[in-house]
């Protein structure tokens, strides 16, 4: 499940799958598991990447 979040990096952007009021996110930082987004909506959320894994999103 995790595999997907380790390839994430910053700058890269992404969607929160069960929250897509949220918008497009920024990856700002990812370290062991917890994974800093930016969003568009939302603000900065630091989401623990063994519980949700992210959708990246290639504009």
């Amino acid at each position: 499940m995790d595999d997907l979040n380790a390839t994430l990096e910053p700058g890269m952007l992404v969607m929160h799958p069960d929250r897509p009021d949220w918008g497009t996110g920024q990856v700002q930082s990812n370290i062991g598991g917890r994974i800093t987004v930016n969003f568009r909506e939302e603000g900065k959320v630091v989401i623990d990447g063994s519980r949700v894994t992210l959708v990246p999103v290639f504009e």
